[in-house]
């Protein structure tokens, strides 16, 4: 049996949190893969190195990732009270209540750069849809282009 190459459509959810292009789902959208590095985690490919869609949309695009950033935040806060409730529990004769604050500002804090990276994968996959077509050039083109206003924010 010969190995065959099947070209399936990958997983939305987990390009996502991948941080891979919403259009093909496969090239990398930030220039460095570790979030952690603090100098250059947010640093972007002009392009997607698989399938050349801009990634940047137009001056300013990404500005609404600060919603995504807040609803993600608010998600894990709620998971993280849900799980301590559960496993820990809450008392009005204790401390435990500002316990779970002190650790959920420290998780936050810890995965804030993970939760930017997904937060600008998200808001550019509401404007960029997934293409089968991705490999003949279907892609979406900029809606505007400053090159000389391009980095002052």
């Amino acid at each position: 049996m010969c190995a065959e190459s099947i070209d399936k459509r990958p997983n939305g959810v987990w390009s996502i949190l991948q941080c891979k292009c919403p259009r093909c789902r496969r090239g990398d959208m930030f220039q460095y893969k570790n979030p952690y590095d603090l100098k250059n985690f947010m640093k972007m490919n002009d392009h997607c190195p698989v399938c050349n869609q801009p990634l940047d949309m137009e001056p300013g695009f990404y500005y609404g990732t600060n919603m995504i950033s807040y609803a993600l935040a608010v998600l894990i806060s709620a998971a993280s009270l849900l799980a301590w409730w559960g496993l820990i529990g809450f008392s009005l004769k204790d401390n435990r209540f500002l316990w779970w604050i002190f650790v959920n500002a420290v998780l936050l804090i810890v995965i804030q750069p993970l939760l930017m990276r997904i937060s600008r994968t998200v808001w550019l996959s509401f404007f960029v849809r997934y293409s089968p077509n991705w490999a003949e050039g279907d892609i979406i083109e900029r809606y505007s282009v400053n090159k000389e206003q391009g980095n002052n924010w």
